[in-house]
């Protein structure tokens, strides 16, 4: 069956599950791809938006964005988390874009923290506009944040963004500290040639702050992003580079938490963690959906097959036709990207629009 965005599928069904007499039917009507794997994770892009332009990500000039009327409501967001939710996701993760250029977004999120069964709700942001949002995400039910930055050089940091805004990002970091979020994650995409020579300087950070530092592998992803093999750094070379200055111990992962390796440097006052998409990727163990801010949902960050959810949604469909398409959705997930065999591709869409 191919599955383009723009196209429906699944039968309709009378009804609206969250009606009285509807039974709690979680456990038998849990979101489940191959292999056994349980979707409990989903990754909501609010908008494509940003006020960046990392390399790697959107291209400095010439970028489109989505006409807003094509653009989720928060009204329709909501309703799809809410199907979701019903039937096994307990963790949503808000991101982009960037979160926070999109107004009226803490009023969503307060109203999303009250979906009966969702366990976590977490945010990925840039930090830029963090130090102004901090306190007001505290208070709408944000549990964790993820901040990404790329380098602790405010010169380099401009020459990975596009942008001067290293110190609001700072800024951004001490403010959520303040207001007690923890863990704070520090994102960071190593690039050689870009900023491999920072590693050290990120696992310091982990050992003398209570941060937890996660470094990514840099992944073909998005049109024009930059990706080469000689700008690709594995998760193995990144831990001989740290093992010298600290040991690592493994840390064990949680029931919500995504696919990042914990460990605990040394005495250190962090963690440091390693996302490994390429060289050790986690497709028999990924449990997450990404639905884009337009509305199609994606089993898979380097797959561009897509169920269009808004359509039918716009057109009436009830909550069993939407619960018809996340299972869809669900179904298809591939056991395996073979990115590193196949050679790299590239998405039709920039990294924005996918949602990270």
């Amino acid at each position: 069956m191919g599955i383009t965005s723009g196209r429906t599928y699944g039968t309709s069904r009378p009804g609206n599950i969250f009606n009285k007499e509807w039974p709690d039917r979680m456990a038998e009507d849990a979101l489940s791809a191959k292999n056994n794997r349980i979707v409990t994770y989903l990754r909501l892009s609010v908008t494509d938006r940003c006020n960046l332009r990392c390399r790697y990500c959107m291209p400095q000039e010439g970028v489109s964005f989505v006409p807003h009327e094509r653009i989720l409501t928060y009204e329709e967001m909501l309703r799809i988390v809410k199907v979701a939710v019903h039937h096994g996701i307990r963790k949503v993760r808000i991101t982009g874009g960037e979160p926070l250029v999109r107004k009226g977004l803490v009023p969503f999120l307060k109203a999303l923290a009250q979906a009966q069964g969702l366990d976590e709700i977490t945010l990925t942001t840039n930090g830029v506009l963090l130090e102004e949002f901090a306190s007001d995400l505290k208070a709408a039910g944000i549990k964790r944040i993820n901040i990404s930055l790329d380098s602790l050089k405010p010169e380099r940091f401009q020459l990975i963004t596009g942008r001067d805004y290293f110190h609001k990002v700072m800024a951004g970091i001490e403010a959520a500290q303040k207001v007690g979020f923890s863990p704070i994650k520090i994102n960071v995409v190593v690039m050689r040639g870009v900023n491999e020579d920072e590693i050290l300087d990120f696992a310091r950070l982990a050992v003398e702050s209570p941060l937890c530092v996660r470094f990514i592998e840099f992944m073909p992803v998005g049109r024009e992003n930059g990706w080469r093999p000689e700008a690709f750094v594995s998760i193995e070379e990144m831990k001989r580079i740290i093992y010298p200055f600290r040991p690592l111990a493994a840390l064990e992962t949680g029931r919500l938490d995504g696919p990042a390796l914990r460990y605990r440097p040394g005495e250190g006052a962090g963690e440091i963690g390693f996302i490994g998409a390429l060289s050790n990727h986690f497709c028999d163990r990924c449990n997450r959906l990404r639905l884009t801010a337009e509305g199609c949902l994606r089993g898979c960050l380097f797959s561009d097959q897509e169920i269009d959810l808004k359509g039918p949604l716009r057109n009436g469909a009830d909550d069993g036709r939407l619960l018809d398409l996340i299972r869809l959705a669900v179904s298809t997930k591939p056991d395996n990207h073979l990115v590193l065999h196949r050679g790299p591709r590239k998405c039709a869409r920039i990294m924005s629009s996918i949602g990270g």
